[in-house]
């Protein structure tokens, strides 16, 4: 007598019916016509690495002739809508870009440093080391006229300050450094700058004419500077009654 062939348990049955689905998976209803993972995936790491817009047809040539690159590329732009990456068409093709109400996180400020100019960074010697001085000291020291932009801009940078007036008609002011100059350029003092010899020393003077000139120091205020007002003196404004000319 033949035995009866077992009947699987249940638990085998649900196994066996496990497996015939996914050796045969079916496309759920309603995402028949959604792009594959693997090709959402594929098309993704594209053109998160492509230096440039890529156009879909060459998205196209990667992914193969069986994929709807145009699909994929929609599904892309929706799933990263809002994000802080998202996908957008330019310059004839599709990238990856930062969102742009995000832009502002990625400003980034750099100080430029700027040389300078010679007019002014003889100006400065002069006022350095001939303080008090006005306007038309400078020039005559130096020897050419002397323009207002080099002057604004060491008391912009903040080297120099206007320091009080001379007792002489049209009152001109006169000009000094500032703890700021002393600071920049490691001075202790007016009295730690460069004298004769120094400058010799460290080449800036020609030797053969060192005997001949004469470095003037820093003086205090004399009888003939009196002190700016406290409006003056508060930055508020003043008044110097020259002509702006430019420097040659």
């Amino acid at each position: 007598m033949n035995k009866a062939p077992e009947r699987p348990t249940v638990a085998e049955a649900f196994q066996r019916l496990q497996q015939a689905f996914a050796d045969h998976p079916a496309a759920p209803v309603g995402d028949r016509d959604q792009p594959s993972p693997l090709a959402l995936r594929a098309a993704e790491a594209i053109l998160f690495t492509a230096a440039e817009p890529m156009p879909a047809a060459a998205l196209a040539e990667k992914l193969g002739p069986d994929i709807d690159v145009p699909r994929v590329l929609m599904t892309l732009k929706k799933l990263y809508a809002g994000r802080g990456v998202e996908l957008v068409e330019a310059g004839g093709g599709w990238r990856f870009q930062t969102a742009r109400d995000l832009k502002d996180l990625f400003v980034e400020t750099r100080e430029q440093p700027r040389k300078l100019p010679k007019a002014a960074l003889e100006t400065l010697a002069v006022i350095a080391y001939h303080q008090p001085v006005t306007r038309a000291e400078i020039e005559d020291i130096r020897g050419v006229s002397l323009s207002k932009g080099s002057l604004d801009l060491l008391l912009e940078i903040g080297w120099v300050r206007p320091r009080g007036r001379r007792r002489s008609p049209g009152r001109p002011l006169t000009f000094g450094t500032t703890d700021a100059f002393l600071s920049h350029f490691g001075l202790t003092s007016l009295d730690a700058l460069p004298g004769k010899d120094d400058l010799r020393a460290l080449g800036l003077l020609d030797p053969r004419a060192a005997a001949q000139i004469e470095v003037p120091r820093p003086g205090e205020a004399g009888p003939d500077e009196e002190p700016l007002s406290a409006e003056e003196d508060a930055g508020a404004f003043f008044v110097d009654h020259l002509d702006e000319r430019d420097d040659p």
